[in-house]
């Protein structure tokens, strides 16, 4: 992750795993007051969300972030589309990225910095089951590898 994560609410791994990461921003993310002390609680879900840009506006859809306990006068959805708040210039690349490539648009994390909830979008690319498949065997060499030197390090001969 490229940007400074002081307090990162939620990561969305699955992403990673499903798709093949490009580019990616920092976006803030307009919220209401109860969903604020619900992610400084630490609870909000990533996974199965999307963004989706809409007439030159940068929309965060079915993210989790539920209902704080103590605010039960505010009827929000818990997995309601949220505006993301982009610079013009950051949204016109994504819209044309997304139009001309195939591709889509994930959120990766969601954080605190300096006091502001954010979100990190990137631009990703499906991945194939063979690709999945690769990416895990491709990990496990590593952790043998690394396992082996590791060994061999402590005068083992294993």
């Amino acid at each position: 992750m490229k940007f400074s994560t002081d307090g990162v609410v939620a990561r969305n791994r699955k992403a990673a795993h499903d798709f093949d990461l490009g580019e990616s921003w920092e976006a803030g993310i307009v919220l209401q007051g109860s969903e604020v002390k619900a992610l400084r609680q630490g609870r909000a879900s990533l996974s199965g969300g999307f963004v989706d840009v809409e007439g030159h506006e940068v929309w965060l859809h079915n993210v989790h972030i539920p209902q704080y306990a103590q605010a039960h006068w505010v009827e929000a959805g818990s997995r309601r589309r949220r505006k993301l708040l982009l610079h013009r210039a950051e949204i016109d690349k994504i819209e044309r990225k997304v139009n001309e490539s195939g591709l889509t648009v994930v959120p990766v994390a969601l954080y605190f910095k300096d006091g502001r909830a954010k979100v990190e979008i990137a631009l990703a690319r499906g991945k194939k089951t063979w690709d999945k498949r690769q990416a895990l065997a491709k990990r496990e060499a590593a952790r043998e590898t690394e396992r082996a030197v590791s060994r061999r390090m402590k005068g083992r001969k294993d």
